[in-house]
């Protein structure tokens, strides 16, 4: 059986929204998954520049069916950001023509995420549905909601939770501090709750990315530490705790990306936990299951909690939860969760 794996090729910043797509390449790679390359030429805005894209396209897509052999699987990472006007009608005509079977590993829900969603995205999704034999999803509660769209549960593989791969095996060992840590866009029109944070004025907080509001630092509490590339922000994270939060309050994860929460798996949660840091992470986001489950963190209602919460924690309660997430630690910076559902998902397609 043949393997293939179509990757998108785009550029690169300071936060997270890359590395996922990455490292889940990376394993896929390890596990014999041949790399078929799906290039945007450029990014610039125009006619001619939109022609260049299509252009580009249309001749990675018709080496990508003329490169396929017969009877493969190919792992698909969706959605799909770009359009390319014949993505769709080589991927029925591979599964038709060539009876290839399709892995697809979700990164985003945009109709859950509703900020970005539009007819695009909807029929993304669509298409998805109809075309992929196995679809790999975050968690058990995302699951649900993909069964509610009438996908049978055995077409169906729970992640668990992100990988973050590093080279170094072993993450540092954090010191025992009443803080927390913010890594990721730090855009506070995107990430209202950011702001937010020089209202916590009895908890130090550290933050790391870029699009900083020069603002903050009027606040003695927030100390803001620089942006650094996904493969070098493990090693700065070396105390207390790392958040896990979006929406526009510190009461509860309110807004669209707030409640993303509730389905997604936070790609900054993989971040912390590869670096060593135990989390602070909503109670009622879907992930605050694993966090409790595993004994990696704490889950708040509120981030208000975390003053009273931070006053009655012991250094020996740290130590053990530090403890926890250097095991998971290990895992996740190994790739072991994403070659676990890849594992499973070719178990079900039995190859």
């Amino acid at each position: 059986m043949n393997k293939y794996q179509i990757y998108e090729i785009a550029g690169e910043h300071n936060h997270a929204g890359t590395k996922a797509t990455k490292d889940f390449s990376e394993i896929a790679k390890k596990m014999g998954y041949e790399i078929l390359p799906l290039s945007m030429r450029t990014a610039q805005k125009g006619n001619i520049a939109k022609l260049q894209r299509q252009l580009g396209f249309f001749i990675d897509w018709n080496k990508i069916y003329s490169s396929v052999k017969e009877k493969s699987v190919i792992l698909l990472q969706q959605p799909f950001h770009y359009p390319q006007l014949i993505r769709e009608n080589i991927l029925w005509k591979l599964k038709e023509k060539k009876n290839v079977k399709y892995i697809s590993i979700v990164h985003d829900v945009e109709a859950l995420r509703k900020f970005r969603y539009n007819d695009y995205y909807k029929h993304e999704f669509e298409t998805m549905l109809k075309i992929a034999d196995i679809i790999i999803v975050h968690n058990q509660k995302m699951a649900q909601y993909f069964m509610e769209q009438g996908i049978p549960e055995n077409r169906l593989v729970v992640l668990k939770i992100f990988d973050y791969l590093q080279k170094k095996e072993n993450p540092l060992c954090p010191k025992f501090e009443k803080k927390i840590t913010v890594a990721g866009n730090l855009d506070v029109e995107k990430c209202g709750y950011i702001a937010e944070l020089t209202k916590l004025t009895n908890i130090e907080v550290n933050l790391y990315g870029p699009n900083f509001d020069e603002r903050m630092k009027d606040c003695s509490h927030i100390h803001y530490k620089g942006s650094y590339p996904a493969d070098k922000i493990p090693e700065k994270l070396t105390a207390g705790f790392g958040l896990v939060w979006d929406g526009n309050s510190l009461n509860g994860c309110t807004g669209e990306s707030g409640q993303y929460l509730r389905y997604n798996n936070p790609h900054k949660l993989s971040l912390y936990l590869a670096s060593g840091l135990p989390v602070v992470i909503w109670s009622e986001s879907a992930e605050a299951d694993f966090v409790r489950k595993n004994k990696i963190g704490i889950c708040v209602e509120s981030l208000y909690d975390l003053q009273t919460y931070f006053e009655q924690l012991k250094e020996e309660e740290y130590t053990e939860m530090t403890h926890n997430v250097h095991e998971m630690a290990i895992l996740i910076r190994n790739g072991v969760y994403g070659t676990q559902a890849l594992k499973r998902a070719e178990e079900l397609l039995k190859l």
